[in-house]
């Protein structure tokens, strides 16, 4: 009896460590997209090098209202998107308080997650690794606001 008795807390134990583990890994991501859309709106590339992976791939694709018609694929690696953030909003006019700044964690495992950024410019998907120093995008695919969205 004693050694069942041992057994059940054990567990217990365990399973409340995995959720804490599981809440702070979900925590963690959905700080780390935040800092993603901060690194624009706040022109602060420190968030940059805190939450972006230096072997970023970042690609999207730009609507061109006047054309009517989206650009090709643009690639921006991890040294454009500084060059970018430190320009987009230099002037503090692109963000208001109305301005989009959502993040949707979808999944989160315990080396990498995926979250949806909505944001001024239109909508992120980052894939993210769990590091050593922390969670990182690694991967991002992003297009203009969507004409159409499932979720509507």
């Amino acid at each position: 009896m004693k050694h069942f008795i041992i057994l059940i807390l054990a567990l217990t134990f365990s399973f409340s460590a995995l959720a804490q583990d599981k809440e702070k890994a979900l925590k963690d991501v959905e700080t780390t997209a935040y800092n993603y859309i901060d690194v624009f709106y706040k022109v602060d590339t420190t968030l940059a090098h805190k939450s972006i992976h230096k072997d970023l791939r970042k690609v999207g694709w730009y609507y061109n209202g006047e054309k009517k018609a989206y650009s090709g694929a643009l690639e921006m690696p991890f040294d454009k998107l500084i060059d970018l953030a430190k320009k987009w909003n230099a002037k503090g006019d692109k963000v208001t308080d109305s301005t989009p700044r959502e993040v949707k964690v979808l999944e989160v495992s315990d080396k990498i997650a995926v979250a949806k950024v909505t944001a001024a410019w239109g909508i992120d998907y980052l894939n993210m690794v769990n590091t050593d120093d922390g969670w990182k995008i690694i991967n991002i695919v992003w297009q203009s606001k969507p004409k159409f969205s499932l979720e509507e």
